[in-house]
């Protein structure tokens, strides 16, 4: 059954299309994240395996919460590997070595694109889709992101 919450049916179907790929890039970023935490190498082993587990649990709450958005505004999350894959703007690669600096360096690069991404719909949510409360959703989780990125900047100084 549709929601009645004052959206087009129209507009409904592009903001979760849109929240289906911001989705499969937040799960492309946990998968990375993930490598980073199980493969880290180096004398800082211990913290950033410490390091890169917060933020990966913090993605996977990132991810549950678009997947309900989703699922609020009508439509079904993907689910699959495959579909993720072919929603992601992200990668599979992975950075040469497995040193702190360079798992650092990549997620970083993630994470900024990503940034930018949601800085891009946040407008159009609100404005040409008329969802007032996506276009709030995705500001919160762009200030996950930047914090997450700050975290990782930090460690590169």
């Amino acid at each position: 059954m549709q929601p009645h919450i004052g959206i087009s049916e129209e507009n409904l179907a592009a903001v979760s299309h849109t929240l289906n790929a911001i989705l499969a890039d937040e799960f492309m970023l946990y998968a990375k994240t993930r490598a980073a935490h199980w493969n880290i190498e180096g004398a800082d082993f211990y913290n950033k395996h410490l390091f890169f587990e917060k933020q990966y649990e913090e993605l996977d709450e990132i991810m549950d919460s678009v997947a309900e958005r989703i699922r609020f505004l009508g439509h079904y999350a993907p689910a699959t590997l495959h579909e993720y894959l072919r929603l992601t703007h992200f990668s599979e690669r992975f950075p040469d070595g497995n040193t702190s600096e360079a798992f650092i360096r990549h997620l970083l690069e993630d994470h900024e694109a990503l940034i930018i991404k949601l800085r891009e719909n946040i407008n159009r949510f609100a404005n040409d889709l008329k969802d007032t409360g996506t276009s709030d959703f995705i500001t919160g989780l762009m200030e996950a992101h930047e914090k997450m990125a700050w975290m990782l900047r930090a460690h590169l100084k």
